[in-house]
């Protein structure tokens, strides 16, 4: 299964637009958003994913009665993350934990094996690591404000390989 992951996108509506192009050209079938959507105005690109999509909501994100209001036509939107997600692929159950911030017990958790993915966002710098079966993703910023690189991840959970697209 191809999934899709970003996370810090400011409300930058072109990186948005391109992200979504990319996860529709890639066929993706589910995208995890980790936080700082920003507003719902957003939702007028994300609502043409050819996916669902589940987001938590992030430190800066406004106007969250609202998000709610649209992002559950798609999928899913945690309030008070972590959002836990479970997709069943070929009878095997896959675990994954969304936050926005890192957790501060991250390597305790990973350590813990309870879950094979974690994703977050927050600190807007890619990071791909593993430890024992766990694999960390952090997609980087999408929306480029910070460090001007814009990046998304996709996760092929059958290879266990994650690709960072810069937008």
């Amino acid at each position: 299964m191809l999934i899709g992951i970003i996370s810090d996108t400011h409300e930058n509506m072109s990186a948005i637009q391109k992200a979504v192009e990319v996860f529709n050209s890639k066929g993706v079938e589910l995208v995890f958003h980790a936080g700082d959507i920003i507003s719902p105005i957003t939702f007028s690109y994300f609502d043409k994913l050819n996916s669902p999509i589940h987001l938590v909501f992030g430190n800066n994100d406004g106007e969250k009665q609202m998000l709610k209001e649209r992002y559950s036509k798609r999928g899913s939107i945690i309030q008070n993350p972590p959002l836990e997600y479970t997709v069943e692929e070929k009878n095997t159950k896959i675990k994954f934990i969304i936050f926005h911030a890192p957790p501060n017990n991250l390597d305790d958790l990973a350590k813990s094996g309870d879950y094979d993915y974690i994703i977050y966002g927050h600190t807007h710098k890619k990071d791909f690591q593993k430890i024992g079966k766990t694999i960390i993703i952090n997609p980087g910023e999408a929306g480029g404000w910070l460090f001007g690189e814009k990046t998304i991840a996709i996760l092929n959970t059958e290879t266990k390989n994650v690709e960072f697209v810069e937008l």
